[in-house]
């Protein structure tokens, strides 16, 4: 698999990686430390903390989300929002992913399914990255407590980050179709919901990406009609039931990519924290 990297001083996939497994040993070594022992001793430890892990339940094995994907019709359009828009920070950007491996990694179940159909593979979607018809790029956006990857798959002489996907995006992308995903982005506390959603949206349309587009808690017709609604029916208070505190609404992304917007008060807000508390608790009982 070959790579090309268009900013050369930033850490590729590779060194965050090698960051990664560093950090990771650095926290079981500094358990080891705990109590005195010879070289030798400490190996053992280091050893019997690993056959552990690997016999834990499958959840205890976990760190938890590491980031959500979506892939891209437009690099640059999509780069632009989770950036500009909502003020996410780059980790890092990688691209040219082709041969073989790679597409063995990513497109086997895909492939076999263009086999077992006798249909060539591109009427599904799928690129060549095995031959380099296609290639594929990411990048890495960073936000409070989650990471987005955005990921374009290109034809292989279109430039890095510009032009559209080499596939047409699906027309259909209702929340109800099953294996549709989303992205909920969480509002501070004393955001004003209403408010975040038409200036949201006023932004967007700024910048041409016309796609962004928020639903509203009344019954509209027509997008002039949408437009036209009321500033308070921008989000959807939950004010009783288990979900008192949640506020929420539905919104597509530059991309057709669906996004969810929502705050947490009062009982809810309790109910998350207390979970997180027995999970944290949980994990820690199992050596997490």
């Amino acid at each position: 698999m070959s790579t090309k990297i268009e900013t050369p001083a930033e850490p590729t996939r590779r060194d965050v990686l090698r960051a990664v497994g560093a950090v990771a040993v650095g926290g079981i070594a500094a358990q080891t430390l705990a109590a005195p022992a010879s070289a030798d001793n400490a190996t053992n430890v280091t050893n019997d903390v690993m056959v552990a892990r690997d016999d834990a339940p499958l959840g205890a094995r976990l760190q938890g989300v590491q980031h959500f994907g979506v892939t891209v019709q437009n690099m640059d359009r999509a780069y632009e929002f989770y950036t500009e828009v909502l003020g996410g920070t780059e980790v890092f950007r990688d691209g040219d992913f082709q041969g073989e491996r790679i597409h063995n990694t990513l497109l086997t179940d895909q492939e076999i399914v263009a086999r077992e159909r006798k249909v060539n593979p591109l009427t599904l979607g799928v690129p060549n990255l095995k031959d380099g018809e296609q290639r594929l790029d990411v990048r890495f956006i960073q936000f409070d407590n989650v990471v987005i990857e955005l990921l374009q798959y290109r034809d292989a002489d279109q430039p890095a980050g510009s032009g559209d996907s080499f596939a047409e995006p699906r027309d259909h992308m209702s929340p109800a179709f099953p294996r549709s995903m989303h992205i909920c982005f969480y509002l501070r506390d004393d955001v004003d919901f209403n408010k975040f959603i038409r200036d949201l949206e006023a932004e967007s349309a700024k910048r041409g990406m016309t796609q962004v587009k928020a639903n509203r808690i009344v019954t509209v017709t027509s997008e002039k009609e949408r437009l036209a609604a009321p500033l308070e029916s921008n989000s959807n208070p939950i004010t009783e039931g288990l979900s008192d505190g949640w506020t929420l609404i539905y919104a597509k992304g530059p991309e057709g990519e669906q996004l969810e917007f929502v705050k947490a008060l009062g009982p809810v807000k309790k109910r998350f924290a207390d979970a997180f508390e027995a999970h944290r608790k949980r994990s820690e009982a199992t050596g997490g």
